[in-house]
């Protein structure tokens, strides 16, 4: 059995992580040609020397210096034992079009991963998609590329991975909607007067998954969810009003479909995300072995499900308006998140803050429309500069 050949952007998120143990776990199905970091260069050199990539580098420049310093190998060298060592973004988008991997897994948090997948569609490679931002800003020119050249969008967040699994076999005919599920998050039952005092450091406890820092605050105010909504809709090709939310606080079913008789389909298994990964990772063939736990119900006390309050967290109502209004709009919406979530991780706005300015961003350019990549990324500016305007009033 060949080795399937790997890139991972995003090496040392949790992602990245996850995705590592993956390929230590099958050694002899997976084969890393390529690993990309942000600026921890302490990680990624030891990823080096774990795998021994024939690229890796980090998207931050400025790192470079201290990633050839972890390695012992001079800066205008840039080889370690076969390993060529990159950095930026130019040099990185390059490697990825240059790479011979056969997937490529999309696990850089943010707006700054659409370059990597566009990189990665446009020279015909699957995409494991953990970077839910490329559709939400760029989801008609990410699906067009993908069909362009032929190539699968394979999502890795375990509500699109549940939906993904449960589609399969099913006639478009019989799809009623889907059905994500949200944690609720770590403020489910604050009461929303404490809200203005929640603190970034309690904004990042989330109850149930183990992530970064910035997915962790959008989990706490269902901007996640919010995003997944309008995933959904490029993944699935579904309208609006076809996909639905329900607050589970267990994080068992990780999401459902509904059929037209009134059925359900649902993925059920234990919160892990190297289960999704290593779905992706392998198919169209046969899953890997033992990748997470087995779901034991007899420890299950019980599987509870409630509406989203819309009042207290508006992030999916503001979701599904864009998915209602113009091109541009969801691109509003994630920029606007990102800064205001960067400002209030540094202590800069409040927790309420965020949804202030996400609001105001989508009255102020949520009419806005593209047509390309570089009117998409003008419009980005644009609202990332006003959003940084507004969290200095804050």
């Amino acid at each position: 059995m060949t080795a399937k050949i790997i890139a991972i952007l995003g090496s040392t998120g949790s992602i990245g992580r996850s995705t590592v143990e993956i390929v230590k776990s099958a050694p002899d199905q997976f084969q890393i040609d390529l690993l990309v970091a942000g600026s921890n260069a302490t990680e990624l050199a030891e990823q080096i020397r774990t795998f021994k990539p024939k690229v890796a580098g980090l998207s931050d420049r400025s790192k470079f210096e201290a990633l050839c310093g972890q390695l012992g190998v001079a800066i205008n060298s840039g080889v370690f034992e076969g390993t060529r060592l990159i950095g930026g973004d130019d040099e990185i988008v390059a490697a990825v079009k240059e790479s011979q991997a056969s997937i490529v897994v999309a696990a850089v948090v943010g707006m700054a991963g659409l370059a990597g997948v566009v990189a990665a569609l446009e020279s015909g490679k699957d995409v494991a998609l953990a970077n839910k931002e490329s559709l939400v800003v760029a989801g008609a020119l990410v699906v067009d590329l993908a069909k362009k050249h032929g190539v699968s969008l394979l999502p890795v967040d375990s509500e699109h991975s549940a939906i993904f699994q449960c589609l399969r076999g099913v006639p478009s005919e019989d799809i009623d909607s889907v059905v994500l599920t949200a944690s609720g998050g770590p403020f489910l039952k604050t009461p929303f007067s404490q809200f203005r005092s929640i603190t970034p450091e309690q904004a990042v406890k989330h109850p149930k998954w183990n992530m970064g820092a910035k997915i962790s605050v959008d989990s706490s105010t269902l901007m996640n969810k919010a995003l997944e909504v309008i995933e959904a809709k490029w993944l699935f090709n579904l309208e609006a009003e076809r996909i639905e939310v329900v607050v589970h606080p267990q994080s068992i079913i990780h999401s459902m479909v509904r059929l037209t008789d009134g059925g359900l389909l649902a993925q059920l298994s234990v919160p892990d995300m190297k289960g999704p990964i290593a779905y992706a990772l392998t198919f169209p063939d046969k899953r890997l072995k033992g990748v997470i736990p087995r779901l034991d119900f007899n420890q299950l006390s019980g599987l509870s499900f409630e509406p989203v309050d819309h009042q207290r967290f508006p992030s999916v109502r503001l979701a599904i308006e864009c998915l209602n209004g113009s091109t541009g709009a969801a691109a509003v919406f994630n920029t606007a998140n990102e800064v205001a979530v960067s400002r209030f991780l540094g202590h800069e706005v409040g927790y309420l803050d965020i949804f202030r300015i996400v609001e105001g961003a989508l009255e102020r350019f949520g009419s806005s429309d593209y047509i390309n990549l570089g009117d998409l990324n003008n419009l980005c500016r644009e609202v990332a500069e006003w959003s940084r305007q507004m969290t200095r009033s804050a």
